[in-house]
Parts: C-alpha cells; sequence; structure tokens
C-alpha cells in the first residue's frame, strides 16, 4: 500500500467524522460561500511567470518544512512578490494544515487561493467554497472517471476553477473532459518519490489544449520553468523552495526576478 492509499483510508474517516458535526446546509450559509471567485486559469493564461506558491509546513516525503510561519505573512508575501496564485494545504494528518489557514489566507490576499487536499467526496467541494477557496485540486490517481466528472461538474456549479492533477498517460486518458480548467503533471513518482521534469515533458503533448497546462513538484529553479515552457506550461507549482526559507515572500519575489 502507497503512501495515497494511506491518505485515502484515513481521509474517509475525517470527512464523515466532520459531516456529522458541520452540516452543509452551514456551510452554505458561510460569510465567504457568496463571494465572487477569483480564475486561477486565467491569471496563469496572461502572466509571464505563472508562479503557484505554496503554503505546506511539512510533508510525507520530507518531514517538517516549516513550522514557524504565520500563513499571513506568507499570502501577503506571495501577494507582494507577484505571484499568479497561492495554494494552500489543508491536509492536517499528513502535511499540518487546517482548512482555517484557508481562511487566513483568503483574509490576507487578493490571490486567487487553491484548497489543496484529497478530494473524495462533494462536501469537501463545499468546504473549500465556505472558506474562500477559489479552486479545488482532484487528483487522478484516487478517483474513477465518474468521480472526476461529478466532483469537477460540482466546483464548476460553485463557481469554482478545477485543477486535475495526473501522473502518468493512463491517469490522464480517463480524466479530460470539458469540466476541467487546468491539468497538472506531477513529477513526483508517489512509490519512489523520485522527481523527474522528464514527466511534464512527456505528458505535454497528450493535454489537450484547452486545459492550461501546469507543472507541478520539483520545480526548484528558473531553469526548470525555463525549461518546460516550451512544452506549453503556463503554471508552476512551487511549495517547499519558497516554504524551507526563513521568508518564503522574499524568495518568490527573487526568484521571479530572475524568471523574467
Amino acid at each position: 500500500m502507497d503512501i495515497l492509499d494511506k491518505i485515502v483510508i484515513d481521509k474517509r474517516k475525517e470527512v464523515d467524522l466532520r459531516k456529522n458535526l458541520i452540516p452543509t446546509s452551514q456551510l452554505e450559509q458561510s460569510v465567504l460561500f457568496n463571494r465572487e471567485t477569483i480564475s486561477l486559469a486565467k491569471k496563469l493564461k496572461n502572466s509571464n511567470s505563472g508562479i503557484i506558491a505554496e503554503h505546506k509546513r511539512r510533508s510525507p516525503s520530507k518531514s517538517v518544512i516549516n513550522n514557524s510561519l504565520n500563513v499571513q505573512d506568507v499570502a501577503t508575501g506571495y501577494e507582494n512578490a507577484g505571484v499568479c496564485g497561492m495554494s494552500v494545504l489543508t491536509d492536517g494528518k499528513y502535511f499540518g494544515g487546517a482548512l482555517d489557514d484557508l481562511l487566513l489566507a483568503r483574509a490576507s490576499c487578493n490571490l486567487p487561493l487553491l484548497r489543496k487536499e484529497f478530494i473524495i467526496d462533494d462536501y469537501q467541494i463545499l468546504e473549500a467554497k465556505a472558506h474562500g477557496a477559489d479552486v479545488i485540486l482532484l487528483i487522478a490517481a484516487i478517483l474513477n472517471k465518474a468521480e472526476i466528472k461529478q466532483f469537477s461538474e460540482f466546483a464548476k456549479s460553485l463557481h469554482l476553477d478545477v485543477l486535475l492533477e495526473v501522473h502518468n498517460e493512463k491517469e490522464l486518458q480517463k480524466s479530460v473532459m470539458p469540466s476541467l480548467d487546468m491539468l497538472g503533471v506531477n513529477n513526483r513518482n508517489l512509490k519512489t518519490f523520485e522527481v523527474s521534469l522528464e514527466t511534464s515533458k512527456s505528458l505535454s503533448s497528450l493535454i489537450p489544449n484547452d486545459f492550461v497546462k501546469v507543472s507541478e513538484s520539483g520545480i526548484s529553479s528558473t531553469t526548470a520553468i525555463k525549461e518546460l515552457q516550451p512544452y506549453g506550461y503556463k503554471g508552476f507549482l512551487i511549495g517547499e523552495n519558497f516554504m524551507k526559507t526563513d521568508n518564503p515572500g522574499v524568495s518568490a519575489t527573487e526568484f521571479i526576478k530572475g524568471l523574467l
């Protein structure tokens, strides 16, 4: 059983628990539920840098990355740096995140916010909307085609953008459908945790041009981005590279300067 299987088993228990605590009607009455969302896909299309910067305290592959920063400072720093969007990890057990992080980020910046989560239930999409997200992540490795369709169409009905993440050609083939905005290629092999940009390169020609192409994981230099841009990538998700420093906003500023 790989790490993703373990996460999904825990996630199902967690979502069942939360459903019992907070009814959907309560989520729909949230102050943020009716706010107008900001499209990350549109921002990426019109950007020179395409950086989606992440707030991530730890991960299963790297343990602690940074526990000392508060989300507000990170969000403000990223916005000042000129990133296109911010990814906020909300998984508690494996990544040290929380839905409250999303609320704090929303209160601190006007960036499009991605709820980075292992989505296995419509309920989590309602949560994302109620906590100020503009975009949700769907992971093809943990969902079948019918689930991808159901969740992406539900997200679109709430005016949320959808980023679908794939790791290989098989996942890509089952996933392409009109209710997606962005297709993300994760360069990390989930079984070995090894990272290779070749994954993004080899899958790029298989992604239809209707979707904004995003490359994820292992992007730690401007060289990597310049290498991927000719393959049609407009978005680059960067987490650890900024978060492992004392000031992610300053790191992102320097990084973007090096790109332009």
